[in-house]
């Protein structure tokens, strides 16, 4: 596994201490199940705590008051959000933010930066798209079409068109939202355009922030099936049958051995695309992050069966903490595309680069 520079292992190491400001050390979820179906679906108090750690801007340029951190420094706090089951539109932000210093709207980075305005990216056209441009069009300078699986509670989004970036306010005339509530107890929403003035920022680099916020959301599946597989490892010490506990039944350890060689062969496909990102490097680029991508959807799957396999009929209850869990990866895996579609393009790409 390729070695992270001193500064960075550092900067890790202070991100993880601090991250207790919003993920209890103890690991109590009762903030988690308060927020659940009650939209927007996390806190506006707990978000002002993101920006005034100065997290929100990890990955902007220091130019923008951002702390122009590596995608290693923005992964472990992604890892630690996802086995707290943090539900603040984080890794959306970062994205959004992503998409405005590259095409140099800057007209909320500094309000949002401080918390004071929630931006969230629209960029999928349909379910299962990895095709920003599509959904939507400008015409005389005015957005028409849709988006969908918007991040809920945000003030403005930031929507990926064929001609570029358009920045449009929640309260925008013309804008219709359709919220949708989501199995884990977050929300999401559906965007209609009809014929917004709107101004259009010129963005080359819309695909690399997309490929980049899709390596970020591996890294929080990879830190909720941790989380998860470490609960369910828990139960399998505790809960006895035939006066054993079942963790000793062979049939159980198997199924388990396979969990932990998943998630580590998840772990070292993130941490390289990582790497591969930190470093510069262009080459295969795409290609590494599907593959990473690729495994922490696969593995939240599994991790997310199993489960709830293993813990019998509570490992589906809200009043268990594995269920949590459970419903959480059941709708963080399907993000961005299925693993059967990112394997694809992943094979298209190969092909070419053959």
């Amino acid at each position: 596994m390729p070695q992270q520079p001193d500064d960075s292992v550092e900067n890790i190491r202070m991100l993880t201490e601090s991250a207790s400001a919003v993920v209890p050390g103890d690991g109590s979820l009762d903030r988690i199940r308060a927020a659940r179906f009650q939209h927007p679906g996390f806190s506006r108090d707990v978000w002002m705590t993101l920006a005034e750690m100065g997290w929100l801007g990890l990955r902007l340029g220091e130019e923008k008051g951002g702390l122009a951190l590596g995608v290693h420094e923005a992964m472990a706090l992604s890892r630690i959000f996802g086995a707290g089951l943090v539900p603040e539109p984080f890794l959306s932000s970062l994205f959004a933010l992503s998409l405005m210093e590259a095409a140099k709207a800057r007209n909320w980075i500094g309000s949002a930066l401080h918390g004071e305005t929630i931006v969230a990216p629209a960029w999928q056209s349909v379910p299962n798209a990895l095709d920003p441009a599509g959904g939507v069009s400008v015409k005389a300078g005015r957005l028409h079409g849709a988006k969908v699986a918007v991040a809920a509670g945000a003030d403005v989004f930031a929507v990926t068109t064929p001609e570029g970036l358009a920045l449009v306010p929640c309260d925008a005339d013309g804008l219709t939202i359709k919220r949708m509530r989501m199995h884990d107890g977050t929300f999401r929403e559906d965007l209609h355009f009809d014929a917004i003035p709107c101004e259009i920022h010129e963005c080359e680099k819309v695909q690399d922030c997309l490929y980049e916020a899709m390596l970020l959301h591996a890294g929080f599946l990879q830190g909720t099936a941790e989380r998860a597989f470490d609960i369910t490892l828990e139960y399998l010490r505790l809960r006895k049958q035939f006066d054993a506990p079942i963790g000793s039944f062979q049939a159980l350890q198997h199924r388990a051995t396979e969990i932990k060689v998943q998630l580590e062969l998840s772990r070292a496909a993130i941490d390289a695309a990582a790497s591969a990102l930190d470093g510069g490097q262009t080459e295969r680029l795409s290609m590494a992050i599907l593959r990473a991508r690729s495994r922490a959807g696969g593995l939240g799957r599994l991790v997310a069966r199993e489960a709830a396999q293993m813990h019998g009929a509570i490992g589906f209850t809200d009043e268990a903490d594995i269920g949590l869990f459970v419903r959480k990866l059941m709708v963080e895996a399907g993000q961005f595309a299925p693993e059967y579609q990112l394997r694809a393009q992943f094979m298209s790409l190969r092909e070419a680069a053959a």
